[in-house]
């Protein structure tokens, strides 16, 4: 479904908090529709985001290390070295 989030896994140096912020908030993004919130989705979407960095950073820390590196920069990572 969301092709353009950026595997965050066996990043050197790891993924920052940023990092997984970004890809949950472009995961939110997609699944609700939601580009700009409003004052009536803000709250929930902002909740969502929060929730799904959280569980993502968890995932992350507890999973093994890759064997082979992820194939593309998060864009975070490609916009600081301009």
């Amino acid at each position: 479904m969301c092709r353009n989030i950026t595997t965050l896994r066996g990043l050197e140096p790891a993924a920052t908090t940023e990092e997984i912020e970004a890809g949950a908030r472009q995961y939110v993004r997609k699944i609700t529709g939601v580009q700009k919130t409003s004052a009536a989705t803000e709250g929930a979407f902002e909740r969502a985001v929060a929730i799904i960095a959280q569980v993502s950073a968890d995932v992350l820390v507890e999973l093994p290390p890759r064997k082979v590196p992820p194939k593309t920069e998060p864009p975070l990572r490609r916009l600081a070295r301009k």
